[in-house]
């Protein structure tokens, strides 16, 4: 049976892991390293690490952060933020990072994506996808994709663009709600199904985890993995207790207590 993944994501700026509420409104939670360490411990089956002002900014990965994250951790790391070529990709992958994300870069250059994965291999390349409800855009699901750390409209349609990542070689999909970001008030569930019905790679759910419960409603929606961030960074609950939860609710984890 196939093992459901809780991912903690690391939202970098300037270095420092911050955490916002829909993309603004950041505030500093830490170290990544630190905090990487620590939520390995706890029992992070993965950790991500994204420069999220990289793409806006028009600057490289800050990837000196990343390898002393990636110097602290056995769990996989994948790394995002500011990829925008191969080499970058090649730079990150030399600095520790296991997978590459990349979600601006892919909708510049949808022929990065099976560039990476002929020279890399599928399960490094990871297309991350912002997604905002906007019915009224005509979008055919109801959804807008986002690039630029949220900040630029496209025409794209989160679930088309979806299966052409993946028909493109993408080995994964890392699926973030706009709309839930940091209101901790449960994933967009019916993003989660539109999106894990028509690919079938891993779909990473991000955006909106409040509760151990809503990590288990993602699973259900589809998810292959969770993502997690403020919930843990200001310890209202931890990985493991997580990880508890979803174990008593038959989902299969690793290592649950």
């Amino acid at each position: 049976m196939l093992m459901r993944r809780i991912v903690v994501c690391l939202d970098v700026r300037g270095g420092r892991v911050v955490k916002g509420v829909r993309f603004q409104g950041l505030r500093d939670v830490g170290d990544p390293a630190e905090l990487a360490g620590r939520y390995e411990e706890e029992g992070a089956d993965e950790i991500v690490f994204l420069d999220i002002s990289a793409s806006a900014e028009q600057r490289a990965t800050l990837l000196e952060s990343v390898r002393r994250t990636a110097q602290s951790l056995f769990v996989p790391l994948t790394v995002g933020g500011g990829v925008r070529t191969i080499e970058d990709i090649a730079r990150a992958l030399r600095s520790g990072a296991d997978k590459v994300s990349f979600n601006t870069a892919a909708v510049a250059d949808p022929s990065l994506i099976p560039q990476a994965a002929e020279r890399f291999g599928a399960q490094c390349v990871v297309v991350s996808i912002d997604a905002r409800r906007e019915p009224e855009a005509g979008r055919p699901s109801g959804w807008r994709v986002y690039t630029h750390g949220g900040s630029v409209a496209t025409a794209l349609d989160p679930v088309t663009w979806a299966q052409e990542c993946v028909h493109a070689g993408a080995g994964e999909i890392l699926l973030t709600s706009i709309d839930r970001d940091g209101t901790r008030t449960g994933y967009d569930l019916p993003l989660i199904r539109a999106v894990a019905n028509v690919v079938d790679v891993p779909v990473v759910a991000s955006g909106g985890a409040g509760t151990a419960t809503h990590v288990c409603e993602a699973f259900l929606a589809g998810a292959d993995a969770a993502l997690i961030a403020g919930i843990v960074h200001d310890g209202s609950t931890s990985v493991s207790a997580i990880k508890s939860h979803v174990a008593q609710r038959s989902l299969p984890v690793r290592d649950a207590a």
